[in-house]
């Protein structure tokens, strides 16, 4: 799994990613080396702000730099694409939403088509496990009503090309509220517009089906996780 998170990076590190990618549009490609020439740094502090952005090395993070599809991602049988993920599991990523989750009052959890279906399943789960006020919508303009500063926005896509999420994340942003993308698809294009950003899985599902045609599987897997590790806190807490 990858999650890209630029709030996790310090002014330094964001001075990096800010050169490379204006470098990125007059050259083919940037060598590591000279990566680190361009920002006045070491080889190795260049790969340790690769791995800190949530890239597994900087040549993952040079493709998503210049746009490419990961070189692992393939499109795999149901079957083999959910082995691929839980073979990848990365349990800390679902500490990271338990923690979003646990530093906001409200959520309010978009999805189009299935993905709202999804959502609303979540809603009811997630009422149980936090008793936070926790709302599903089905479109933007229900979600522009219901955020607000205190308001943690969960939007669920399989590809993040049906709809483009960029006028609700910045109107909750503005409002003082926080936004997370899960994603079950690594898409290049939509990590490089938000900040919180949690792709499941590098495969992808056949390019021949479209998005409502697509499974939901990876959301349910790692939502669960997430709603299990929500209900381990509480139970922690109330021991004695």
């Amino acid at each position: 799994m990858i999650k890209i998170d630029f709030d996790a990076l310090n002014p330094l590190e964001l001075r990096i990613h800010s050169s490379l990618s204006e470098h990125s549009k007059t050259v083919d490609t940037i060598r590591i080396a000279e990566a680190a020439n361009l920002c006045d740094c070491s080889v190795s502090k260049i790969s340790k702000f690769a791995k800190k952005l949530g890239f597994s090395n900087y040549k993952q993070y040079l493709d998503f730099l210049y746009g490419k599809k990961l070189p692992e991602t393939n499109h795999s049988s149901e079957l083999t694409r959910l082995q691929h993920f839980i073979e990848g599991f990365d349990s800390t990523k679902v500490s990271e939403i338990a923690e979003l989750i646990n530093a906001s009052d409200k959520l309010v959890l978009l999805g189009y088509g299935p993905s709202y279906l999804c959502a609303q399943y979540f809603e009811y789960k997630l009422k149980v496990c936090t008793n936070k006020v926790t709302i599903a919508v089905p479109d933007e303009l229900s979600a522009f009503s219901m955020t607000d500063e205190k308001t943690l926005l969960l939007i669920f896509t399989v590809t993040g090309t049906f709809k483009s999420f960029e006028e609700i994340y910045q109107n909750t942003k503005e409002k003082g509220g926080d936004v997370a993308i899960i994603v079950e698809e690594y898409n290049p294009s939509i990590v490089k517009q938000f900040d919180k950003i949690f792709c499941l899985t590098n495969d992808t599902q056949p390019s021949d089906l479209r998005p409502y045609e697509k499974t939901r599987t990876l959301f349910f897997i790692f939502m669960e996780e997430v709603i299990r590790e929500l209900m381990r806190q509480r139970t922690t807490k109330t021991l004695p």
